[in-house]
């Protein structure tokens, strides 16, 4: 015996994917959306969506328990640097002041995530409004060339940055859901 956890994937047909192509709810019939826009909004969609998959299934411990010491990073903690970052989004493109940080000082996001099922509760509740807050206010702009706040970000610029944070953190994801229950993404 040993304290390995195994292996293992929810899919049938491939085993190494995360879920069956036909139970995937990122997988869409037809043709790829039309245009760039579309296109932008499909993938960070489709990220969006690949990191609540990879945090389904799981209870508030489980979420919140640490990677490797010394990082403080956990599934619970993305959800929180997530709503963060959606944030701090919206703040780059807005005129006004800025919306205060969401978890106290840098790093809080992380450090503050413990096991408790309403944290848990408000982390999805805080993503939820953060993204459609930035995603309300970018709806207001289609133009991806246009700039944008007090740093003049082009919009497009801006939808790229967002699909990369999601990607890169959808791939610290993996590895988490791995340490947690062995879990393997695709």
């Amino acid at each position: 015996m040993n304290d390995q956890l195994g292996r293992w994937s929810q899919a049938t047909v491939y085993p190494d994917m995360w879920a069956d192509p036909d139970d995937d709810p990122r997988n869409s019939e037809g043709a790829s959306p039309d245009g760039e826009l579309a296109t932008l909004q499909d993938f960070l969609t489709n990220y969006r969506m690949t990191l609540r998959m990879k945090c389904e299934g799981l209870d508030a411990e489980q979420l919140a328990r640490r990677s490797v010491p010394p990082s403080t990073m956990s599934l619970l903690g993305l959800l929180r640097h997530l709503s963060e970052v959606e944030r701090d989004w919206l703040n780059w493109i807005s005129d006004g002041d800025p919306l205060p940080k969401l978890y106290g000082a840098r790093d809080a996001d992380f450090d503050g995530a413990v096991g408790e099922q309403a944290q848990v509760d408000a982390a999805y509740a805080d993503l939820a409004r953060e993204q459609a807050a930035t995603d309300a206010a970018l709806a207001e702009h289609p133009d991806l060339g246009e700039r944008l706040g007090k740093d003049r970000i082009a919009v497009r610029e801006l939808m790229v940055h967002r699909i990369e944070e999601y990607a890169r953190h959808c791939g610290q994801a993996d590895l988490l859901r791995e340490c947690i229950d062995g879990r393997v993404g695709q």
